[in-house]
């Protein structure tokens, strides 16, 4: 029984959409084109490979060469790379099938979006804001083709270019850094709404004529975007040259190099060797193919003339396979027999004839050589040598061991292949070939240059007007790249001067930006090896808060795991966004939260409580946006009784267990796999919600069987193994039925091997109780710093009983083992004997050192204590030091026994270099680490000075002023802060509160924003500075003036209806005129259901507070809107509906209902319920009638009928007489018996008539063998009328 460890989960998932596929295209909604692929099975034609019919219609042996000659010559690996291409472009098929069952296992859970990837994905956490597209913005470039572009020639030339913008941009290029007009060029056109461009050959045309660098210009009124420079280049597969090939001479055991020299293609083709029978060459450590496709035998044999050898080119985009004539080889022996059995002589070659030699090199020549690579590309490098026997090949570095986690051997270990190269893969490699006759070296000098690459990308920069900021463009490379800015396309010396833009090398400084600074910059980094050409925009905007995600998202999380909520968000200035739970308490962050900068909250743990409602809030100057997000919080799935490996007889049944617990507002499922594929289940086979079930097992059913529980939020899985016995052995599981429990404790502890920092520590393991002990956990417990306290020391699995045990100096160590199986723990074991480590120096010094003032003339130094396998011995202490930092002053000293010391008489607020060094009786401890601390903190000296205050609104400020010197701070600078206060309104007799409020400005800056002001009112304000200690001395009181708002909303607005002529509407002024009211706006319509009026504005003078409506008609209702003005505009309103009339039920139901259809159903109902009474009531007085069934009998009636003689039944008399057949229960109820009687037995031969609705109209008799009073009560039972009389 094995718990997998593949338990899913969608905590940070939940019901908000998931990434649509895998794939770039499939993310987008698109289903690109899959690249065709070669269809190697071809026609032969003399040297030449072409396309034909098909794969599949290749013939078996064919297919077969074709498969080993590229598994050979590695063009598998070229199919393999297409295949997956071709896989990754697969249209996004909604509900298309996984062939991989485990694959498709794995992603039925969420998708974790991550949450484990897992997280893997997923969302860029600290990236750049978008502008959302409605607004204005400069153009972006989305899509462009590759710097290098190399298209098919019997295809149209497609170059892409698309770009985003408000407004749309528009799109032009160039050719050879030259304008390129396509409408003088009717092979060229681009699409509708985008830049690319389509060349089209169907009417005929060169492609070559194409060929050059293009670059695309996407441009609105707002500025300029450039995409690459794009390198077209057309394919070329040119044939191979016909020429005549001697055969090829050479002596047994000589070395020999077949060229290939293939004609050179775009792009370069791939080469593998067959014969011209199509017979792949089987390559090995003595015969194999270099890297430039030539062929390198280390020694000729005999039997390598059997076959000839032709090289084969590859040509990607042609689809095509050219094959060179073919090589023969004349093989010169001195033993002409070619005895097979000598190939696997041990001395092969002595065996032949065949002298042996030392190695020499075949590629590369000498004995030593350079190669240069880029970074990030492969270094492939090379050795093929000759020799008899056939050489090995060994790699080394010099100075240095293999990088082994990006290194790796090819060729029969002739190469080797350094993946994504870096700076420190640079030096020197030998190879080294070596057999039993000797060995040579060479070595190959690598030097790793670099094209250019980002160390900080330039990103478009998004400014409120006023606000500073910088444009910075670093890359490196080697050689040092080169860094040209440019501006709309244009070079950034020749553009117009700005005078609020300044360059810096590679960094562009904005100062209070406007709205005519908006541009696209373009940043061009170069070297000799490539270039980097990014685009990023200046877009100054002002823009309140708004947000970008659906309102009330809903998501459900699985307990304990991480999870994370989005608030997508934009507005300019930058919003600051805020977090709360429930509307109340403070901003979410810290603790169990994290809120990134793109403002997403991550929940690290959820717990139980962290379920409920989220509320997002963005601020800026310009106003507020908020969103919410409802978080519900699921228990985790669990299989709480997991199947159990079973071992059973042939032909038994067997039942694998498995129970799940899940949270019940998600739908399980649950689902089986053997041997990690989907299992079928047959007849055989019965699946249960908690078991599965095998009747008959045979052998077939042997193997791993895993339970699935899964939901749509996560999964649990567990697995067991099923042994079939063929013979009648007695199943093993008997463990399963015996009760399980928590193992017993271990004994008899016993210590062995004591040396000065290890001993052996002995055991013996108790009773597992029918559950195999999993694991021990040895604790110690120490006398001297924690006496009593145990300690986990280490953890040993379950089929261990004895370990050694690393101890530290000078400790007085007593140990015990706790046993754990699947259960639980056992109590723990009878302590050890105690036995103490000889004494030490320490060998490592306090953690946590700082140090940091409680006054304004002194510094605390703390530290952590270290504990008792720390100390390494008695009278364990600490040596203190410090002095000034950047001073020559000696150090200050002193040995303290806590775990701090403060120093007095400091200067306020300067830093000290501190250290605090280990020391015990045997010794001192290592050198400490400095670390800097800081003297106490003394109120600030200073106070901002040239405040200036700039009136943005009617609620906010803007505030600039000159920063203090630091040496007036006397401490850390922790914000400038601002004090203010109303000090009157600018309307007469109006109280105020003069309540001082403040804003704070953390860090050194020169301005900041007041905002959430009272309009019209006359307020002043004192700037101050604020260190660790506390507020510095108040500068300079300023006064200003806030200009007159909008005023707030009308209080209690009243609406009342004394009759159904009139409403009469009455309101107080608002609480927060905000400047001088000029008057009410009154708006009202009348509704009725969903039908609406004609809106009715009235206007009213600032005194008035009544107003009376004259209804048009009795029975509509009203909505009354009303806000108050002032010259800035109307204020917040306030709306009330007038109270419904006593009869507008009457009146809906006159108007609405009748209309209806669940009511008219009804009435239809109530209408055959009324005749179905009365055809009951008229039964009921016709009950005392007889009714003739003499007739419809077969056979007369017996003399104990209680019936009348004359054929007839006299219901009057049976009213209250059960039927025969029945039975009366206790509470007076007919209970039908149970009947062996059926419709077969009556009638001839089931010839019974039915109606069209299925109802039985045939005549039957009774069946000869029952009674005759069977038969007529039987009758009575099933007579229409009885059943008529059952209702009564």
């Amino acid at each position: 029984m094995r718990r997998l460890a593949a338990r899913g989960a969608a905590g940070d998932v939940g019901e908000v959409a998931a990434p649509a596929a895998d794939s770039t295209d499939c993310a987008q909604g698109r289903s690109p084109r899959p690249p065709r692929l070669i269809d190697l099975c071809a026609i032969w034609d003399p040297g030449v490979f072409l396309p034909a019919a098909g794969w599949k219609r290749a013939s078996g042996t064919a297919r077969r060469r074709l498969n080993e000659a590229e598994a050979v010559s590695g063009l598998s690996s070229v199919r393999e790379a297409q295949v997956e291409r071709l896989e990754a472009a697969r249209p996004c098929r909604p509900g298309s099938r996984e062939r991989d069952p485990v694959l498709r296992m794995a992603r039925q859970q969420p998708p974790p979006w991550v949450h484990t990837a897992i997280l893997l994905c997923l969302l860029n956490l600290t990236g750049a804001i978008e502008i959302p597209m409605d607004l204005s913005q400069p153009p972006t470039i989305t899509k462009q083709s590759v710097k290098d572009h190399i298209v098919d020639p019997r295809d149209n030339i497609l170059i892409e270019c698309e770009a985003k913008g408000n407004p749309a941009p528009s799109f032009h290029w160039t050719r050879n850094s030259r304008f390129f007009n396509i409408a003088k060029d009717p092979r060229v056109s681009m699409r509708r709404r985008s830049g690319t461009l389509v060349i089209d050959f169907r009417s005929g045309g060169r492609p070559e004529e194409y060929e050059g660098e293009y670059q695309c210009f996407a441009r609105n009124k707002f500025g300029t975007a450039l995409s690459n420079r794009i390198r077209l280049q057309v394919s070329k597969s040119p044939l191979w040259p016909k020429e005549n090939l001697d055969p090829v001479v050479v002596q047994e055991g000589a070395p020999l190099m077949l060229q290939c020299n293939p004609p050179p293609g775009l792009p370069s083709p791939v080469i593998f060797w067959m014969s011209s029978s199509m017979e792949p060459i089987t390559q090995d450590k003595r015969v194999s193919q270099g890297h430039n496709g030539d062929l390198y035998f280390s020694n000729v044999m005999l039997q390598d003339m059997q076959t000839d050898y032709s090289c084969n080119a590859r040509f990607h985009f042609t689809h095509t396979i050219q094959q060179k004539n073919a090589f023969t080889l004349k093989v010169l022996t001195n033993n002409p027999y070619n005895d097979s059995s000598l190939r696997n002589h041990p001395d092969m070659y002595s065996a032949r004839g065949v002298a042996e030699r030392t190695p020499s090199f075949m590629y590369p020549q000498g004995t030593a050589s350079s190669q240069m690579v880029l970074r990030g590309m492969d270094l492939l490098l090379e050795c093929i040598a000759s020799g008899v026997p056939t050489p090995d090949i060994a790699w080394y570095k010099k100075g240095g061991d293999l990088p082994s986690d990006k290194a790796k051997f090819e060729n029969f270990n002739k190469a080797l292949r350094i993946t994504n190269v870096s700076e420190e893969d640079s030096g020197e490699y030998f190879c080294l070939a070596s057999n039993k006759m000797g060995s040579i070296r060479h070595t190959i000098s690598v030097r790793v240059k670099a094209a250019p690459y980002w160390l900080d990308e330039p990103k478009n920069l998004i400014l409120a007007p006023g606000e500073d900021g910088r444009l910075v463009c670093r890359a490196n490379g080697n050689p040092k790249p080169t860094v040209q800015w440019m501006v709309n396309g244009e070079p950034l010396q020749s553009a117009p001067p700005n005078p609020n833009r300044e360059v810096a090398g590679d960094t562009i400084i904005f100062r209070d930006t406007q709205i005519s600074s908006r541009a696209v910059y373009q940043c061009n980094t170069s070297n000799e090896h490539g270039y980097l050409l990014a685009n990023a925009f200046v877009s100054v905007l002002d823009v309140p808060p708004r947000m970008l995600s659906p309102r009330n998202q809903l998501i459900r999380v699985i307990l304990y795991n991480r999870t994370r909520l989005d608030c997508p968000f934009f507005g300019s200035p930058i919003p600051t966004l805020r977090w709360f739970k429930n509307g109340q308490g403070s901003n979410l962050d810290g603790g169990n939260y994290h809120v990134y900068e793109n403002g997403s909250l991550e929940i690290k743990m959820i717990r139980k409580e962290d379920q409920g409602i989220y509320t997002c809030v963005a601020t800026n100057i310009l106003g507020k946006a908020e969103n919410q997000v409802r978080l519900e919080v699921k228990d985790p799935t669990r299989i709480y009784r997991m199947p159990e490996d079973q071992v059973v007889k042939r032909g038994t049944t067997v039942q694998l267990e498995c129970r799940v617990k899940h949270d019940p507002s998600l739908k399980l499922a649950v689902s089986w796999l053997k041997d990690d594929e989907p299992l079928y289940i047959g007849n055989r086979m019965k699946k249960e919600d908690d078991s599965l079930t095998i009747f008959g097992v045979a052998e077939r059913d042997q193997g791993s069987y895993t339970c699935v529980a899964s939901t749509e939020l996560d999964q649990d899985l567990a697995k067991a193994s099923l042994t079939v016995l063929a013979d009648q052995a007695t199943p093993t599981n008997r463990l399963a039925a015996l009760p399980k429990g928590r193992p017993d404790r271990p004994r008899d502890l016993e210590l062995t091997d004591l040396a000065e920092r290890s001993v052996r520590l002995t055991w013996i393991p108790g009773d597992d109780n029918n559950s195999p002990i999993t694991d021990y956990v040895v604790q110690f417990e120490e006398d001297q710093f924690q006496p009593g306290v145990w300690h986990d020391h280490s953890k040993f699995p379950g089929s261990v009983n004895s370990a050694v045990l690393r101890l530290s100096p000078y400790v007085n160590y007593q140990f015990r083992v706790i046993a754990i199986n699947e259960v639980g723990s056992s109590h723990p074991s009878l302590p050890s004997e105690r036995y103490r480590t000889s004494g030490a120096p320490p060998e490592s010094n306090p953690a946590d050192v700082k140090g940091e003032g409680t006054r304004k003339n002194n510094m605390e130094i703390t530290w952590t204590p270290m504990n008792a396998t720390s100390a390494f011995g008695p009278n364990l202490r600490y040596i203190v030091k410090w002095r000034r930092r950047e001073t020559r002053e000696t150090w200050n000293n002193v040995t303290v026994w806590g775990s701090r010391y403060v120093v007095g008489q400091t200067p306020v607020y300067v830093p000290y270099e501190i250290r605090v060094q280990a020391e015990n009786d045997f010794g001192k401890g290592p050198e400490p680490d400095t670390v800097i601390g800081y003297s106490g903190e003394d109120y600030p000296r200073a106070a901002p000075t040239d405040v200036k205050i700039r009136v943005l609104n009617s609620t906010a400020i803007s505030l600039q002023w000159n920063r203090v010197y630091p040496d007036t701070v006397q401490g850390q600078l922790r914000e400038y802060r601002a004090y203010y206060w109303r000090e009157s309104s600018l309307l007469k007799n109006l109280w105020v509160s003069q309540k001082r409020q403040q804003a704070s400005f953390p860090g050194d800056r020169p301005r900041g924003v007041v905002s959430r002001l009272f309009p019209y009112s006359n307020y002043k304000l004192e700037m101050v500075v604020v260190n660790g200690r506390g507020d510095g001395p108040r500068g300079e009181t300023k006064e200003f003036t806030t200009p007159e708002g909008v005023p707030s909303a009308p209080r209690r607005f009243r609406v009342r209806q004394p009759n159904l002529e009139t409403i009469n509407l009455e309101w107080d002024h608002p609480e927060h005129p905000n400047g001088i009211l000029i008057g009410y706006t009154l708006k009202y319509v009348a509704f009725n259901g969903t039908k609406l009026g004609k809106q009715i504005v009235e206007n009213f003078s600032p005194n008035q507070t009544k107003f009376t409506v004259q209804r048009a008609d009795p029975v509509s209702r009203y909505r009354f809107t009303l806000s108050a003005r002032t010259q800035v505009g109307s204020g917040e309103a306030v709306t009330e509906e007038s109270p419904a009339p006593p009869n507008e039920a009457y009146t809906n139901n006159q108007a609405d209902i009748a209309t209806q259809g669940w009511f008219i159903g009804l009435m239809c109902a109530i209408a055959l319920l009324v005749l179905i009474l009365l055809i009951v009531c008229f039964i009921k007085r016709s009950r005392g009638g007889k009714y003739p069934v003499r007739e419809k009998k077969d056979v007369p009636l017996g003399p104990e009928d209680p019936k009348e003689e004359d054929g007839s039944f006299d219901y009057s008399d049976e009213d209250n007489k059960p039927l025969q057949g029945s039975q009366t229960s206790l509470d007076g109820t007919i209970k039908q018996q149970e009947s062996d009687d059926s419709l077969v037995d009556y009638g001839e031969g089931g010839e019974g008539q039915f109606n069209e609705d299925g109802s039985f109209i045939g005549q039957y008799t009774v069946k000869k063998d029952k009674e005759e009073t069977e038969g007529n009560e039987s009758s009575e039972a099933t007579s229409p009328v009885n059943a008529i009389y059952s209702l009564a």
